[in-house]
Formats: C-alpha cells, structure tokens, sequence
C-alpha cells in the first residue's frame, strides 16, 4: 500500500510538470506567431533563409532511414528475384531460432546432476537417481538415465550403451543444422542467378534498340549487382547463426561425455565400496 501511495505520488508530479510545460510551451508559441502585418505576405523561403531550406531538406532526406533504403533496393533488384533471397533468409533464421531454443533449453548444471545422481546411487536408490533423470531435461539427463539402466551389467557393456546412445542424442542436437547449411549455400546461388538474368535482361534490351547505351546496360546491370549483394549479405547472416549453433553444440556433447565420464567414476566407486 505504501509503494503504491509513493507511485501514486510520484505520478501526480509528473503529470503536473507536464502541464506546466505545455502550458509555457503555449505561450511560447503564441509570442513567436505574433509577427507584424508587413511580414505577412512574405514567402516561406524568405522568412525561414535559403541556407535554413537547405539544412531542413537534408534532415528530411536523413529521416528516411535505413529501412526505406532497404525497401527501394529491394524494388530496384526486382521482386521476383530479391524475394526468393527474402524466403532463404526467413526460413534460414527459424531453423536457427529454432535450434536455438532448443539447445539452450537443453543446458543443465551438469555437477549438480552429477552430485544428486552420486548420492542416490550410493545409498543404493537408483529409481530415484532414475527419477531424478527423468524430471531433468537435456542430454546429459538422458545419457546418465541410459547408464543406470544398465547399471548392473559390467563396465564395458555400460560403456557401449552410453556411447551408442549418446551418438543417437549428438544427431537430435544436429537436426535441422543440415537445412541452415543449404540456405547459407542457396542464398548466394541465388542471388548469382539474379546476376545472370540481369545481364541477360541487359543483352537483351541491347539487342531491342540496336545500339549500346549506358542507360539500357546500366539497369540490368544494376538487378544483377543488388541480387548478388543481397543474396552474399543473407548467406553472411545465416552463416554467423550456424556458427552459433554449432558452439552450442559442441558444447553440450562436451558435458555429454564428461556426463558419462563422471558416471562411470560414480558406479566404479559404489562398486568398489560394495566389494569391501
């Protein structure tokens, strides 16, 4: 209830600051209208200054931005080609946004699994090191929860059963990263054939007006280069994305194998304390 008076309060103020302001803004303003009739019949380029002209048209120019940029280079390369880039690098960023999540959610504290599945293991409750397997999500999880599965057979034939399914899990952490390769390799293919048809779109009017002009080559000329930007620029993008995944990969088969490693030290250990 305090917080919420103290809130309460604090946006009283700021309303009232507001106001104030608006209110000398206001009167401002009706001082800076109030101008001679002699001043009246002036024109805009008169009162303001030409130089004034000029900086305001450059600050229109700049608010176009980066984004209206895009767009027209986007209609210049010409849709038809730009937008099978476009497609390439949409669905290139879900297949990686996908792994992503995935493989994030897939992180766990790997010692602390390790420790809650030692002291299960060495009071002899192994459902509830399964359990804990069970509810822990990741590969890690599931490597420890294959070897306790077979945490009565001997050393190497825990080992094989980790070994084999852990290759089973490295490929579910690698699915879709085939298809992230094919549009790093698809997009600058395609923005090559863009290239291509610009050239041949430039030949072509060539061959229409009979004569060599710097205007008709240009224009083919000009869908050619903007496909084949765009199309490197997508392969670039995806190609950081893929890197990304690969890392995460690579670091989850790493606590994968310390994972397993660990676990087979744990079941040495219970092992040798048993026999004693």
């Amino acid at each position: 209830m305090k917080k919420l008076t103290i809130a309460l309060f604090a946006a009283g103020l700021l309303l009232m600051g507001q106001t104030v302001y608006a209110q000398d803004s206001t009167k401002q303003t009706t001082e800076a209208v109030v101008v001679d009739s002699s001043d009246a019949d002036m024109s805009i380029e008169e009162m303001i200054g030409n130089e004034d002209m000029a900086e305001l048209a450059e600050m229109a120019a700049e608010d176009i931005g980066m984004h209206q940029e895009l767009k027209n280079k986007f209609i210049e390369g010409d849709p038809r080609y730009m937008s099978l880039v476009a497609i390439v690098l949409i669905i290139g960023l879900a297949l990686c946004i996908e792994r992503i999540i995935y493989l994030t959610r897939s992180e766990v504290n790997t010692k602390k699994l390790l420790s809650d599945i030692e002291k299960k293991v060495e009071s002899s409750d192994v459902e509830g090191a399964k359990t804990i397997c069970r509810n822990t999500r990741g590969p890690v999880a599931s490597v420890c929860y294959q070897g306790l599965m077979h945490i009565n057979e001997s050393a190497e034939d825990i080992e094989r059963s980790i070994i084999s399914y852990g290759t089973v899990l490295t490929s579910r952490l690698e699915r879709g990263c085939s298809w992230i390769k094919l549009c790093i390799a698809i997009a600058p293919s395609l923005g090559f054939l863009g290239t291509v048809i610009g050239m041949v779109m430039a030949f072509d009017q060539i061959q229409a007006e009979g004569d060599i002009s710097p205007t008709i080559v240009a224009e083919g000329m000009k869908v050619a280069l903007i496909t084949t930007i765009f199309g490197i620029i997508v392969a670039l993008i995806l190609q950081v994305f893929y890197n990304f995944v690969n890392s995460r990969i690579d670091r989850l088969t790493t606590q994968m194998e310390e994972g397993a490693i660990n676990l087979m030290d744990i079941f040495a250990k219970v092992k040798a304390k048993s026999e004693k």
